[in-house]
């Protein structure tokens, strides 16, 4: 998977493309690729902006707002001749809330991963944490074995890091999550003195992966 850091990437909207959904008077997105999308969404869809842009009262001293605040104060645009150039890193409150009903996994509270959004991923997750399996460990799989897109502000010092997780092809994300736990779980009954004797819940998971 790669990470598009919002504190390092810049989004780059054609103007013509920009100008048309503003003036819309429509819903539209505008997605991390720098292309607009009008409703209905596509399930895959990574937005850094989602709205409807209102025209000016007729009252209004001055019809034209300037390009730099139609998308509001938590986004820095720079007008480049046909280019509308976009840092959303500051509206990353609001991009959380766009986008995490779309995605896998949410990792941006303190509280890490305790869930994934795929019916059969949960129930990966579910029975692994018997064997003291965590969700991120599983995600840790997602994002170096799986194609897709973590979608995050991430710096260094001090390090902070929050982010949402979108994989390209669920099945190959169900087949490398359980492929990973079945390993892992063969590798702790054989050596881990914890599981010489399995609870009942732990009997159950471990069918559930071995049987």
């Amino acid at each position: 998977m790669k990470k598009f850091n919002l504190f390092k990437e810049i989004i780059v909207v054609q103007r013509v493309d920009f100008m048309n959904a503003i003036n819309s008077n429509k819903k539209f997105a505008i997605t991390h690729e720098g292309k607009i999308e009008f409703e209905p969404f596509s399930p895959t869809m990574i937005a850094i902006f989602e709205g409807t842009i209102p025209p000016r009262s007729p009252l209004s001293p001055n019809l034209q707002r300037p390009l730099t605040e139609i998308l509001g104060k938590d986004y820095r645009i720079v007008e480049d001749d046909d280019r509308i150039l976009i840092k959303a890193s500051p509206a990353w409150q609001s991009i959380i809330g766009y986008n995490r009903i779309r995605s896998l996994y949410d990792d941006t509270t303190a509280d890490g991963i305790d869930k994934f959004a795929d019916k059969e991923l949960e129930q990966i997750g579910w029975y692994a944490t018997e064997f003291n399996i965590t969700y991120r460990e599983i995600v840790e799989q997602f994002e170096s074995q799986c194609e897709g897109t973590v979608i995050c502000i991430e710096q260094e010092e001090p390090y902070q890091f929050s982010g949402l997780g979108f994989v390209s092809d669920i099945e190959q994300a169900r087949k490398v999550a359980f492929d990973f736990c079945v390993s892992t779980i063969q590798e702790k009954l054989v050596n881990d003195p914890d599981y010489a004797t399995l609870s009942g819940d732990e009997e159950e998971a471990k069918n559930y992966f071995l049987s």
